[in-house]
């Protein structure tokens, strides 16, 4: 028979000094075991009884309640644990070079911070989401403010090819105390038409006194297009030219990746447009199917053909990408012959196929690409500064164009004559301002600018360039 020692009535006996006795050995249970269980005497003997799975363990003060803590872990009856003892977290020191591992508590902010970064993150419907965003930005204002460095802004314009609706996206760049590059997305905003520079000078401007970094503006870094070049004056309008360098001269920075891009996508169009568009047709054709590029790759192995890279189609936009497709094409120049010979469906492409000649030119254009390519993954860095790399990264480009003259394809020769004339048009523009930056590289100071600019223009033209730098510094 069970008794239930806690909730049971005095007893009725006699011997009632007994009872006041025991009543006072009672000790409060504080123990969390004592919340999966009741403690009651089984016949005589004080037992533990789960209130899950009904189990009877000791409950003696010599057993103590490790066991009881043992059966709480393995109860089939339990559906959810208590985790805090289970969980461990690692904590790194400041030096990060040693960590330590603490147990687990659950903190309800951090867990509600989490879980709006969860819903942005997934884009699930908006919650806490702009009082996250208020937070941070109250947060990031007061590192701007704390900050000793300038802030060098970049601007893009997207158009929604589904909305036809304008959105700008402001990026802030600067380095922080410990002098680490940092960048933070300032604002992704609607712009409305008409995208003029009036338009776009007001959304920026609104964007700078938001975040109260009019007066530490270092350089705006645009795009090259007519509308830009005007929003620039439009700022240079709405700004203190007293708090910017050389009173905004050096306020406009141009896209380097965007004139690379601009010097050798339309000339590279005109070179080789049919042939580009042959061999992008015979990439069309065997990754248009899984089934069509399944065959192609049995056929790869088939015919041992060392290379692993994986077919794919450019964006015709962006000539990198339209490298990137060449490069691999070439890889396989040999085997689209064969298949031209052993796939009738493919052979019916008739002169849409690749000739012998269009290999050969795409060959020496992949050859001549390489270094632009290269050049502009080295541009488009975020974890380290690019701006002393320009100068020299730009002049080395600017003589590859200039070797180019000397090559045996007539077709190459003409368009480095049009490239040269676009790199001038926009040199002229940044070339002092990228100067300026490697001269305050203590690796190269003036002696790099001066052999870079004679080697380009000559020695007697080299020096008026080389003055322009100087009166800038």
């Amino acid at each position: 028979m069970a008794v239930d020692v806690e909730t049971s009535s005095a007893p009725t006996n006699t011997n009632e000094s007994q009872y006041d006795e025991n009543l006072k050995k009672k000790r409060k249970l504080t123990s969390l075991t004592w919340e999966h269980f009741k403690k009651m005497k089984v016949d005589g003997v004080m037992k533990a009884i789960c209130d899950h799975c009904h189990k009877n363990l000791g409950a003696e003060s010599k057993n103590e309640t490790k066991h009881l803590l043992d059966h709480i872990a393995v109860c089939p009856m339990i559906k959810q644990r208590d985790t805090r003892q289970m969980l461990l977290k690692a904590n790194s020191s400041s030096d990060g070079k040693c960590a330590s591992l603490d147990t687990y508590h659950f903190n309800p902010n951090v867990s509600r911070y989490e879980l709006g970064r969860m819903i942005v993150l997934h884009e699930y419907p908006l919650a806490d989401i702009f009082k996250m965003f208020e937070a941070k930005k109250h947060k990031l204002q007061r590192v701007l403010e704390s900050n000793s460095s300038r802030v060098a802004i970049t601007t893009d314009m997207w158009t929604a090819s589904n909305q036809k609706r304008g959105y700008m996206a402001i990026t802030a760049h600067f380095i922080d105390e410990s002098w680490v590059l940092q960048d933070r997305i300032m604002r992704f905003m609607y712009v409305p038409s008409p995208h003029d520079a009036e338009n776009l000078g007001d959304a920026l401007m609104e964007c700078l006194l938001d975040w109260n970094i009019e007066r530490k503006l270092l350089t705006l870094t645009l795009d090259n297009c007519s509308t830009n070049d005007a929003m620039v004056n439009v700022m240079l309008d709405k700004l203190d030219k007293s708090l910017l360098l050389v009173n905004g001269k050096l306020l406009h920075m141009r896209c380097a990746t965007h004139i690379l891009n601009l010097i050798v996508k339309d000339d590279l169009e005109k070179l080789f447009g049919s042939g580009v568009e042959r061999i992008r047709e015979s990439i069309v054709f065997w990754t248009a199917t899984p089934k069509r590029l399944e065959k192609f790759d049995e056929s790869v192995r088939h015919l041992n053909i060392p290379c692993f890279k994986v077919l794919s189609l450019d964006i015709k936009t962006r000539w990198n990408s339209t490298y990137l497709m060449l490069s691999t094409a070439l890889l396989y120049k040999d085997f689209f012959s064969r298949l031209r010979q052993r796939k009738p469906q493919y052979r019916k492409l008739g002169p849409k196929l690749p000739s012998e000649e269009d290999w050969v030119l795409a060959k020496e254009m992949c050859e001549r690409l390489k270094s632009f390519f290269e050049i502009t993954k080295l541009f488009l860095g975020t974890r380290y500064p690019t701006t002393n790399i320009f100068f020299p990264k730009i002049c080395e480009i600017r003589l590859q164009i200039s070797n180019w003259y000397m090559l045996d394809f007539i077709e190459i020769r003409t368009v480095a004559a049009a490239m040269v004339d676009k790199f001038e048009k926009y040199w002229l523009d940044i070339h002092g301002i990228l100067a300026l930056d490697v001269v305050l590289d203590p690796r190269y100071k003036m002696d790099l600018v001066d052999f870079q600019f004679t080697r380009i223009y000559g020695k007697e033209e080299a020096q008026s360039y080389t003055k322009k730098v100087l009166d800038m510094c």
